[in-house]
């Protein structure tokens, strides 16, 4: 996604239907679903209502679906009737997979097809359909669908081809990155749903459930802030949260060891420092500790903090609590919220009770 300080400034060229702008940014619209040129003639949206991309792609993977009006592949010169004629189809059957046997009846060249969208958009027809179809099914995830019917609705008849895909959309490197330095992917299957970690061979950087909103936005800001490629794989910090993640759902953990690259502002740093020393089984409320932190008024900007962690259970956001004893946000939803504090509880207990 487009980094925030030129949001506003891409905004601004969205309401003036600025021409200059096209080609430089595409813009999704929460309220209706869709992404659009910059000069799309439809009413405007409201700010906080818009995602800023560099490229269709990118707004592709976020679940978003062509403007009907704006029609923003066909931007800036016409594209040709194959091209054409294939985005629609995809528009009418947005999860279906592509074989032969389709382009055939379309009277379509399959290697025409690849070549005049390689050269259109700067992804082959297949990535196209594949980024449409997983972005319709990560929509479908974080709307509450599970796993299993999401593949299967997706096209994955096994869940390792839909892992597969998954990953290699996710390990997508970004064309205007150097790839010197080097991210893998995982997902691993927990009690509550799978999660995804990402890892360098040194340290764990990122650990969300994979129906968490905005996880594909939490990826590429990692991939931009460290100017890695991102890609399907294992290393040892990932390897051993994997491990920890099982011992701690099944009762026989309460912390983890990991070693964890948490990159935040240093006053993020430090509100993420607070959540760690929080013991299983308990919780703090977020005036708590901003008082712990020397700042009791910055309680609101600890609420910041705390929802922008990006290693669910391994910083334990989930202990965090409103004054007031109600459960407050969670990333991870607040039913898994009320399952990992009752548990934890329920650890302590035990453990507390064979200690007497």
């Amino acid at each position: 996604m487009i980094s925030p300080e030129y949001q506003q400034e891409y905004y601004q060229a969205l309401l003036e239907k600025k021409t200059e702008y096209e080609g430089l940014f595409y813009v999704g619209v929460k309220t209706t679903g869709v992404f659009c040129r910059p000069t799309c003639p439809a009413r405007k949206p409201k700010f906080e209502n818009c995602e800023f991309y560099a490229t269709a792609q990118q707004a592709l993977l976020a679940s978003y679906r062509p403007c009907q009006r704006c029609r923003p592949l066909s931007h800036p010169n016409h594209v040709s009737d194959v091209v054409r004629l294939l985005v629609e189809a995809v528009e009418k059957e947005p999860e279906k997979r592509w074989r032969e046997e389709d382009f055939r009846q379309l009277s379509v060249d399959e290697s025409t097809a690849r070549r005049q969208f390689k050269k259109r958009f700067g992804m082959t027809f297949v990535e196209y359909a594949r980024a449409r179809r997983m972005g319709l099914a990560l929509k479908h995830i974080r709307a509450g669908q599970t796993v299993i019917d999401t593949q299967l609705s997706a096209g994955y008849e096994s869940s390792s081809g839909f892992r597969d895909a998954f990953a290699r959309i996710m390990g997508a490197a970004p064309t205007l990155l150097t790839e010197d330095r080097i991210l893998k992917a995982s997902w691993i299957d927990t009690t509550l749903g799978p999660m995804i970690a990402i890892a360098s061979e040194e340290a764990l950087y990122l650990l969300e459930f994979v129906d968490r909103r905005g996880l594909e936005r939490e990826v590429e800001r990692l991939r931009i802030k460290t100017r890695s490629a991102i890609i399907p794989g294992m290393t040892e910090p990932i390897r051993l949260i994997g491990q920890q993640l099982n011992e701690y759902f099944a009762g026989a953990r309460t912390t983890f060891t990991a070693p964890l690259a948490l990159l935040g502002s240093p006053f993020q740093q430090q509100v993420w420092e607070q959540l760690m020393k929080i013991p299983a089984g308990e919780t703090r409320s977020y005036a708590q500790i901003a008082i712990a932190l020397g700042r009791p008024s910055a309680f609101r900007a600890v609420a910041q903090a705390n929802g922008a962690n990006p290693l669910a259970l391994v910083v334990p956001c989930h202990r965090v609590i409103n004054s007031n004893g109600e459960l407050g946000g969670y990333g991870g939803g607040l039913t898994r919220k009320a399952w990992l504090l009752q548990n934890e509880q329920t650890q302590v207990t035990q453990a507390q009770r064979k200690e007497q």
